[in-house]
């Protein structure tokens, strides 16, 4: 693993709300290529650490690198910063006034990384790709909740980013829903994108990851592989999580 680019690195940091710790002393590196499943018990801060690595929120104290480069640093555009991170929400938050084809596109044309022939051409060919061709005029009130979960990862992917986080993907789907929207993840995993998954899907964090993080008690209990987690977990508190799990 050490041989892989350092692309994400967190050092030593903490966040609060007022007197409460979400987090304390995280020390972590991603490297360019890992699909990290992120498990842990509710509340946690698992979605709060994922949301500090695209600046959605901000750390009370310690440091993100990109590439190397702090994103906390003053001069460092949000945009720019999300450009390159891009992240899929657990409630889909597609703009309701946008047909699927235009969420898809806006970024890019926004911010002037695509003309506008071109911005629909690369949305045609994502929504070609997540199974939704056919959807490309529908509004997302007019989509079910795996088309829309599907229309945001198309979404995250057409910034060309070299990193998509994923909070809980498919927490808020219909069960029957969930598989089609994990096989749209699969596929971006066996095209090397770089993906950090907060997810209650253990079968996704067995199979598709190359590493787990158990975040538990503000910190990271354990790193490993799928198999060293789900299969001999030494932490006491991962062991009772995973009991719990089974139930």
């Amino acid at each position: 693993m050490s041989e892989k680019q350092v692309m994400i690195e967190v050092k030593n940091l903490c966040k609060s709300y007022g007197d409460k710790t979400i987090l304390k002393d995280i020390n972590v590196k991603f490297h360019k290529g890992d699909v990290v499943a992120i498990i842990g018990p509710s509340g946690c801060g698992k979605s709060t650490f994922l949301r500090q690595l695209n600046l959605l929120e901000k750390p009370t104290s310690g440091d993100i690198l990109l590439d190397g480069k702090s994103i906390l640093d003053k001069k460092v555009s949000k945009p720019s910063i999300r450009a390159r991170v891009g992240m899929v929400f657990q409630q889909f938050n597609l703009f309701k006034n946008m047909t699927a084809l235009e969420n898809i596109m806006f970024a890019p044309v926004k911010l002037g990384l695509l003309s506008k022939a071109e911005g629909e051409k690369r949305a045609k060919e994502l929504l070609e790709r997540v199974g939704l061709a056919d959807r490309a005029d529908h509004y997302p009130a007019q989509l079910s909740g795996g088309q829309q979960q599907r229309v945001a990862i198309a979404r995250a992917a057409a910034m060309n980013p070299e990193a998509i986080l994923f909070d809980e993907p498919t927490s808020a789907l219909d069960p029957e829903m969930v598989g089609e929207v994990l096989k749209i993840m699969r596929d971006l995993a066996n095209d090397g994108m770089t993906m950090l998954v907060v997810t209650h899907e253990m079968g996704f964090a067995r199979e598709v990851a190359n590493r787990v993080l158990f975040f538990a008690d503000q910190v990271i209990k354990e790193d490993g592989t799928p198999a060293e987690i789900f299969d001999n977990p030494k932490d006491q508190r991962l062991k009772d999580f995973l009991a719990a799990i089974k139930k």
